[in-house]
């Protein structure tokens, strides 16, 4: 097990077409959707969760085994399976949670599971932070952890699930310290910082003690930011999009992946990454996030997928300088 990741598991119920009621089942749930796309992109992935016996955790736990993921870690429960409902419109998604006293939300292990040594990276966030005794244990999980191995904080905010906004910032601005890689979608910048420059909200990650921050912009691509250093940002592969759900967790999947090729397995070897790398994994990420929203659903593409991807963007590059 290379990356670990916690938080929860779901069905995530879609409309078929906007205003109407039949939905289509799929599995789901960011930390599960990373989790997927970290072991289709080449890394043993282990995944930190309680899963229902119910028929939705079975096709849950079923999925996970047959994507490569390590699931002896995922405790089980006859508390019933979160459920989400998506709705999508030309813009964004729109959501509706059913999680309370779910299995995901009422995992509280005890003692704390210890990660094998050659674990490198631990993923946390998402709706699972919303909810205790989970929250509080994932915390927990997450403080042990921290400064043994790259520690990647994805706030994924859910409006619809947070009743008091202002007291929801403030807390995560103390998850911003516990991470060495932020990484932010720019809606969840818009809901975190309102009315505030994005380069406003990466410093504030910054200094409560991330090391590096992450902003995507979906089809406009992603930004950098570390201490002392200029932004930098690179674009997003242009591709026919059919569906965007999941490509934020495919991007941070991407991340870790490509950051465990540059030699990445420590916090501090952050600091010292060099901007060509960062390009190239950033670029490795938007790739991956921009070939899972080229299929239904998130659906994370392989990591042969995203090399020949990478290849062809090469070649085609090279053909365009060399013509007259």
């Amino acid at each position: 097990m290379r990356i670990a990741l916690t938080g929860e598991a779901l069905i995530d119920f879609t409309a078929s077409e906007a205003g109407n009621l039949a939905f289509l089942g799929h599995e789901g749930g960011s930390p599960l959707n990373t989790a997927v796309a970290c072991a289709r992109l080449g890394q043993p992935t282990g995944f930190l969760t309680q899963l229902s016996t119910d028929l939705f955790g079975e096709r849950l736990m079923g999925f996970l085994q047959r994507n490569g993921v390590d699931t002896s870690f995922i405790l089980r429960s006859n508390a019933p399976s979160t459920l989400a409902f998506v709705e999508r419109t030309p813009q964004t998604n729109r959501y509706a949670f059913y999680t309370q006293g779910s299995a995901d939300a009422t995992w509280a292990p005890e003692p704390l599971p210890q990660l094998p040594a050659e674990c490198r990276f631990l993923h946390f966030g998402s709706i699972s932070l919303l909810q205790d005794p989970a929250a509080a244990r994932i915390a927990d999980l997450i403080a042990a952890n921290r400064g043994q191995r790259v520690i990647v904080f994805d706030p994924n905010v859910r409006p619809s699930l947070i009743s008091d906004m202002a007291a929801y910032r403030e807390r995560v601005h103390g998850w911003f310290g516990m991470a060495d890689l932020v990484k932010l979608s720019d809606e969840d910048a818009a809901l975190l910082a309102p009315g505030q420059p994005v380069d406003a909200l990466a410093a504030e990650c910054l200094k409560a003690g991330a090391r590096a921050v992450i902003v995507t912009r979906g089809g406009d691509g992603a930004t950098l930011w570390r201490t002392g250093r200029a932004p930098l940002s690179v674009a997003a592969p242009r591709v026919t999009v059919v569906d965007t759900i999941g490509a934020g967790d495919t991007f941070t999947a991407g991340l870790s992946v490509a950051l465990l090729s540059h030699g990445i397995e420590q916090p501090g070897q952050i600091d010292g990454l060099a901007d060509e790398d960062w390009k190239a994994v950033m670029g490795f990420a938007a790739t991956a996030a921009a070939l899972n929203c080229t299929r239904e659903g998130a659906d994370p593409p392989t990591l042969e997928a995203v090399h020949a991807a990478l290849a062809k963007a090469q070649n085609t590059a090279v053909a365009a300088a060399s013509r007259p």
